[in-house]
């Protein structure tokens, strides 16, 4: 490519990323919303059953997809109109399979479940039907990113979450019965559905032939492993609640679950930029310029950390604040747990999930993923046992390290690129310097100062993002 092209589509990209951006951040604005209404709605009892329901369809959507849908980055960029069909085809039906197995298995019949979800058993059959129907619908938050059709991705997207938002949020509000909040999650799931299949019908199309045993048994082969990594690497993260559902009160693992949502501020600018570099990435990769797709992963990742960090040091400093005014003091019991988690968020920055997806380490990163759950397990349940709650959080933040120190190290020895040169080091460590000294800042001045709550918090931000933004401004300048 010339200077030129190359200066045009990075801009392209940048634009991509910032339009996805701006959805995720939105649909992740309206799930962080919904539980401040649900907070204020339920009492702290049902209001854990539901964060109960999301965490066992969490597990479950762990393992279901298999990364079938993910797979779609690899194979559809590279592929003639006849092929991308059916691999969105295979992928409809791997997922309507998964489904059906998904539901049965959080069925109350199953009588391998764990006892931490028995309060959940008297909801009967919906709460399968739901988990059943999610997992069907999954496709259509990938599938028109994959096809590069971001205007439509967003439309469903937030099309999607407004409804769910909207829906379960009045349910709760009115009724503060779980089970008509499960009616309304259904009824959103089996919507979800519909669009899907309008949108295959109009840009792949619904017409035959919808399997080819060759191609599926292509596109599994190459999804499972990493699918199976990424179903690990998931259950890293949610073993910390697991470990908190089964030792402490459930009044006290819904405070936990809401610490765990800082997580969700990650994904939003992760998977925005991964999403919009990812297709160019793939074409680097299959054209041999490893050295240009390296390159374009450091990037993102620059771009994802110069607007987390500040956040994330935000949240930090204020955590007990933000936790009372959102969620009442109610669910202080958040705030340590949140400050845990908030250490492991910025390691997650520095994204390789997506390189080693490309490099086809499947299985190497399989094999790693179990080690390091297995990791997090025990760490999170001694912690939870002799520190408190807070202690939960801490083996998913120690595998978040381990995990990123080995496979920087794996992918350096593939590309052949030094473990220095892989990232732009110094100016994640710039961002990083400059958000702890603007937060240590903002609250050395406001804490001591102001009272009410919510004008610490907004006096906070604004000296968080007025130092940050100074010295990121003189940097430039210089």
């Amino acid at each position: 490519m010339s200077a030129a092209a190359k200066a045009i589509a990075s801009l392209d990209l940048k634009r991509r990323a910032l339009s996805l951006g701006a959805v995720k951040a939105f649909d992740h604005a309206l799930q962080f919303l919904l539980p401040v209404v649900l907070v204020r709605s339920l009492d702290t009892a049902t209001f854990g059953e539901y964060r109960l329901l999301w965490l066992a369809l969490g597990t479950v959507m762990a393992f279901a997809p298999l990364n079938m849908p993910g797979s779609l980055f690899f194979f559809v960029p590279r592929s003639e109109p006849g092929r991308r069909r059916r691999y969105v085809h295979n992928t409809m039906l791997f997922l309507l399979a998964a489904g059906v197995v998904g539901g049965i298995a959080t069925g109350p019949w199953n009588g391998l479940l764990p006892e931490a979800v028995a309060p959940l058993e008297p909801y009967g059959a919906l709460v399968p039907l739901f988990v059943a129907a999610w997992i069907a619908a999954v496709l259509l938050d990938v599938l028109p990113t994959v096809d590069e059709r971001i205007g439509w991705q967003a439309a469903a997207t937030v099309g999607v979450s407004l409804l769910r938002t909207v829906l379960v949020g009045t349910a709760a509000w009115v009724t503060g019965d779980l089970r008509v909040m499960l009616w309304v999650l259904v009824a959103t799931a089996l919507v979800k559905l519909v669009v899907l299949a309008l949108y295959v019908q109009r840009h792949h199309g619904l017409r035959k032939s919808w399997f080819e045993r060759g191609q599926f048994s292509e596109q599994f082969r190459h999804a499972a492993p990493f699918g199976a990594s990424n179903a690990l690497y998931a259950l890293r993260g949610q073993a910390d609640q697991w470990v908190a559902a089964s030792l402490f009160a459930l009044s006290s693992f819904a405070a936990f679950s809401i610490a765990a949502i800082v997580s969700q501020v990650v994904l939003v600018f992760r998977h925005a930029v991964l999403d919009a570099f990812l297709p160019s990435m793939s074409r680097l990769q299959a054209s041999g310029d490893l050295r240009g797709m390296m390159e374009m992963n450091a990037r993102g990742n620059v771009l994802v950390a110069n607007a987390l960090f500040p956040l994330l040091a935000f949240t930090f400093a204020f955590a007990e604040d933000i936790v009372a005014f959102i969620y009442t003091a109610a669910y202080l019991e958040a705030a340590p747990a949140m400050r845990v988690y908030i250490v492991g968020m910025v390691a997650l920055v520095v994204e390789v999930g997506s390189v080693v997806l490309l490099l086809r380490q499947g299985v190497f990163a399989l094999w790693f993923g179990a080690i390091v759950l297995v990791v997090a397990v025990a760490v999170s349940w001694s912690a939870a046992q002799h520190v408190g709650l807070a202690g939960a959080a801490a083996g998913s933040v120690c595998a978040v390290y381990l995990d990123r120190f080995i496979m920087l190290r794996r992918v350096s020895r593939l590309t052949g690129i030094g473990l220095g040169a892989l990232q732009n080091w110094r100016e994640l460590a710039r961002a990083a310097l400059f958000s702890v000294l603007a937060a240590a800042a903002a609250w050395a001045v406001v804490e001591p100062l102001v009272e009410p709550v919510l004008w610490r918090l907004v006096l906070g931000a604004a000296l968080i993002a007025a130092v940050y933004g100074a010295a990121q401004f003189r940097r430039l300048r210089a």
